[in-house]
């Protein structure tokens, strides 16, 4: 083999293992993100759940806290009468 073909070989092998390891990394790199993706979901799903739970709490909460405001103030209307 001439010098030249041996360099376009050597060229051609080097082009493909690097063509062929890059595709391996963005595969591996696609894969990891697909999974941490579904990972943020799940902890959103969470998140949700527990942001909806503190809600009806303070839901409960808030109307406990408007019915002592009025009873008081029925008993402080019933007090000047």
């Amino acid at each position: 083999m001439s010098r030249t073909s041996k360099v376009v070989l050597g060229l051609s092998v080097l082009l493909t293992a690097a063509t062929v390891a890059g595709v391996h990394v963005k595969q591996q790199w696609d894969r990891q993100r697909l999974r941490d993706g579904v990972i943020r979901d799940i902890e959103r799903q969470i998140r949700k759940k527990e942001n909806i739970r503190l809600l009806g709490e303070q839901i409960i909460l808030t109307e406990q806290l408007e019915a002592e405001r009025e009873k008081t103030l029925l008993a402080k209307g019933s007090q000047k009468s």
